[in-house]
This record gives structure tokens, sequence and C-alpha cells, in this order.
């Protein structure tokens, strides 16, 4: 295809949603009008099922919930009128709580002022504050924001020691829907012990943001938190960030939550447009189709060209990967159905992993993200008649054609600027657009059984791991091969995972386990002593 037919290609399929200041490219996607025409009934139909969802369905089937993130940017359109209330609530309480913090009206135990905010969560309980800092944190922000989100104590003591002076000024809030999340909670208790040996109370510098009722809520009020905020249990993790999960520590960073909201509810109201033209992410959804089921790409290679989007691509693995990724459809068939989401910044990985995009394995397409304005007003010249804006844009350029002229695929996602109102709007276009896509293929977009699968085989390891240590203690002095241990145990087929929890142990003292050194190590003997 030569410079002016594409060029004629690209205005008959540029979707243009100026008034949300974005535009969606599909052009470089190679599918026919045909294809369009084919699938206008399965996205009629994908639209209608979002409206049912919107009205109030149940679409969380293993868990009997409705899905309601779409109600966090308009309450009047949740189905009950509690839950508007609820939700019109909570974000008027934490305006208020924010207000305070800021006037220094809610204070640390000791010190004038909160100026560091630590936040601790797991999955989508902080992939989404975790981008938003970094997508509108600034110099000037009135609080400084670090994230716990592992069970690492390693990443532990690196977090603490990076705001070890500024502990008794530091607010910590915890983000758990049960408030029984191993990660979560082991950083709470971890956090809490370092609260303490610095002589502070650890209950005078927290916050909970948690289901009614919940572990974490029931800990909260007990021992005197400093506030809790409502998570609800029609709000999945992965689509929180506009939920209090979200908000409260945006605004805490000094975040216009409000616009973040707007952009996204303006977002909302342009995707349930029947018109399919007009619909960003109804073209979006139709191109992931194209891309898997007609070129056979599985993958998604995410390349924002802003740094600060550069965590747009982690941002979307948990959307994308946890709502897709499933191994039966709807109807219980076996489908293994899944779109690999992989990325990082341009024009960074321009030095990296493009080299293979262009000439490697072609089993992928790439979603470009631009931001048209520079935020940087005082650019320096670099060439003449270019700044290093001009340079970033012509990178991607570059790119996309460069990718393109070798049979690569790609759709570009443009936005005006990058604002709180923008962010919200990209975030509200990617939930729409997985939605509409788990329609055409026929999942459930809103459970997640493997994730549920990985916290049970968790668990067993555990427990496992407690009957070794019972067996050792019992047993102290006599040393055990891996074997012999899973023996006595009365399960010899996890002889494997027995293994390595007794090479954990072994190299770290707090359990007292001791390996007794063999040539093969597969023959070392364990004991306590």
């Amino acid at each position: 295809m030569n410079g002016i037919e594409l060029w004629h290609r690209y205005k008959r399929h540029l979707c243009r949603a100026e008034n949300i200041g974005l535009r969606l490219d599909i052009s470089r996607m190679k599918f026919d009008d045909a294809f369009l025409t084919d699938q206008a009934g399965a996205i009629a139909q994908a639209l209608d099922a979002m409206a049912a969802l919107e009205r109030g369905c149940i679409a969380n089937m293993d868990e009997g919930r409705m899905v309601g993130h779409y109600w966090l940017r308009a309450p009047h359109l949740a189905p009950e009128p509690g839950i508007g209330h609820e939700i019109r609530a909570a974000i008027a309480a934490i305006d208020d709580f924010v207000r305070k913090v800021h006037a220094a009206e809610i204070v640390p135990e000791r010190g004038d002022a909160f100026y560091v905010l630590l936040v601790i969560g797991i999955g989508g309980s902080v992939l989404g504050p975790q981008f938003a800092a970094d997508a509108l944190g600034t110099a000037d922000d009135p609080m400084i924001v670090r994230f716990i989100d592992n069970t690492d104590p390693d990443g532990f003591q690196r977090v603490l020691a990076e705001i070890e002076d500024a502990l008794p000024q530091t607010l910590t809030v915890v983000i758990s829907k049960s408030g029984g999340t191993a990660e979560t909670r082991n950083a709470m208790l971890e956090v809490a012990s370092a609260y303490g040996k610095a002589g502070l109370a650890f209950a005078k510098h927290a916050v909970a943001v948690t289901v009614e009722g919940s572990a974490l809520h029931q800990t909260a009020k007990e021992q005197g938190w400093l506030g809790v905020f409502p998570m609800w249990d029609w709000v999945g993790g992965r689509t929180s960030e506009l939920s209090p999960a979200g908000l409260f520590p945006a605004a805490l960073q000094g975040i216009d939550i409000h616009a973040m909201i707007d952009g996204a509810r303006e977002c909302d109201e342009v995707t349930r447009n029947q018109d399919v033209s007009s619909n960003p992410a109804a073209l979006l959804a139709m191109m992931w189709l194209y891309g898997v089921k007609v070129r056979g790409r599985r993958q998604m290679v995410v390349l924002p060209y802003r740094d600060r989007l550069g965590l747009l691509g982690r941002y979307l693995q948990q959307l994308v990967m946890e709502s897709l990724g499933k191994q039966c459809n709807r109807d219980g068939h076996v489908v293994h159905e899944g779109l690999t989401v992989f990325g990082n910044k341009g024009s960074t990985d321009q030095h990296a992993y493009v080299q293979q995009l262009r000439d490697g394995a072609d089993d992928f397409f790439v979603t470009f993200v631009e931001v048209l304005r520079d935020d940087a007003v005082d650019q320096v010249g670099v060439d003449e008649d270019a700044t290093s804006g001009d340079y970033l844009s012509s990178f991607m350029l570059g790119m996309r054609t460069a990718l393109y002229e070798n049979g690569r695929e790609s759709v570009t996602v443009s936005l005006a600027n990058l604002s709180a109102r923008s962010l919200g709007a990209l975030l509200a276009l990617f939930e729409r657009t997985v939605g509409l896509y788990a329609e055409l293929i026929n999942v459930n977009a809103y459970d997640q059984p493997g994730v549920e699968a990985g916290k049970k085989a968790a668990g067993e390891a555990l427990a496992l791991q407690r009957h070794i240590l019972d067996l050792l203690r019992s047993t102290r002095g006599t040393g055990f091969t891996a074997e012999k241990v899973a023996e006595a145990i009365g399960d010899p087929e996890s002889v494997e995972t027995v293994f390595h929890i007794l090479e954990r142990s072994a190299a770290n003292a707090r359990h007292g386990v001791i390996r007794a050194p063999r040539d093969d190590v597969f023959s070392a003997r364990y004991s306590v002593r």
C-alpha cells in the first residue's frame, strides 16, 4: 500500500473523540471492510451486554455479584439508590479527610503534619495508584508517595529505609478488600512493627480502605485508626482505581481526583455509542479480535511515548490478562483464551527489544500511545526547528513506519495532553475495551479462578512447611533427606516442594533448620538442633 492509499485509509478509519481529547488510529491493522461488516452484529450484542452490566446484572458468576465500576464515575446510574449514595458519600469523605491532612488538622503522633504517604496493597489495589502517581505526580505535590506491593522482606526494608527519618510524619494507607490477603497483611504487620520500634503508635498513622466488616475493617476500628474508607464487593481490584482504593491516595498526593472521574465518565459516554465508527472502545475491541482471531497474534506490545506513562504496560497486564486469560468460556468449553501484554516506554525500547519486533517472530501487534502536547514549556532547541519533544514524536512515527513496512500491525492512541482528566479517560477506554472484547470471545471478564487457584496452592505450601518444621522439631537432632521427610509426613508426592522448603529453611536461620552438606545435594540431611 503506497502513501496515498494509506492516507485515505487513515482518514476513513480514524476515530476522533475530540470532546475527551482522544483519537484512535486503526488504519495500520490490515483488516478489510468485510471484517467490520461481518462483526457488526457481534459488536452490537457486546454493547447491549455492557449496557446490561451497567444496569446491574450479575456478571461475576463465581461470587454472584454485580460489576459496577462504571457507577463510580456516574453514581446516578447505579441500579439501587443506596449504592449511588454510598459512592457520593465516600468521595465527600475523601475530600474532607484529605483537606484536613493538607491543612494539618489531622496530624501525626509526633510532628506538625504528614508529608509522606506510604501505600500498602497488592495487584489492582496498588497498580492503579502507582500508575496514577507516576503519571500525574509533580515536585509540588503536598505528599511524597511510596508503595509496598509485595511480601518481600528485602522490599519492606528498602522502602522503610527510604522513609526512615520521616516515619513519624508518614501516613500509611492499607488497601485490601478482604483484609486477609497475605501480601498486604504481611506488609502491614512489618510496617506496624517499624512504627513500634520508633516508639510510635501505628494506629495514629494508619488508614484502611476495605470492605465493611472485613478483618481489616475490624482491626482498624478496634485499634482506632485515623480513618476507614469503603471498598465494595461489586468493584474488582483491577478496575478499582476510580474507587476509594485509587482516589484516596491520589487525592492525598495532590491529584485532582474529580477531573479523573470526569474524564472517565465522559469516556464512558463516548464508548456507549452504538455507532461503532465513533466508539473508540468498540473499534479497539474489534482490532483485538482481528489481531487474535484472524491474524493469530496473541501478544500485545504496549509502547507509550511519554515517561509519565511508563507504568501503563504493567497496569494493563493485570486489567487485560486477568480479565481475558480464561481456560473456559461461559458455556463451559475449554478455550484457553487470553491476550499477553508486555511493553515499556518509547523511545527507550527502540534500543532494546524493538529489533525483534521488526525482524523477529511476527506474533504480536503494537499499541502505540502518544501525547500531542508537551508539558515542558521551556524546551531547548536541540536542533534546527526541533525540540526534544519533536524527537520523541519522530521516534514514534519512525518506529510505527518501520514496523508497518515489515508487515507488523499496530494501533495508535493519541491523547491531546496528559492530565488527570485525560488519564481518567484512558483508564475508562481500556476498561470498556476489555469488557467488549470479552463479550466478543464469550468469556467472563469479571472472575479470576486462576488467581484463586494460586492462592490456594500457596496456602497448601505454607501448611506443608508447618508439617515439615513440626517433624524436624519433634525429632530434634535426627537428619532426614527430602525424600524421607516427604514420606514421614505422609505425602511422598510432594517431595520436590518439600526439597524447596527445606533448602529455603536452611538458608535462613529463623526456623533453626540446618543442612548437613553432601556432595550430592539431594542426599543432604536436614534437622533442627
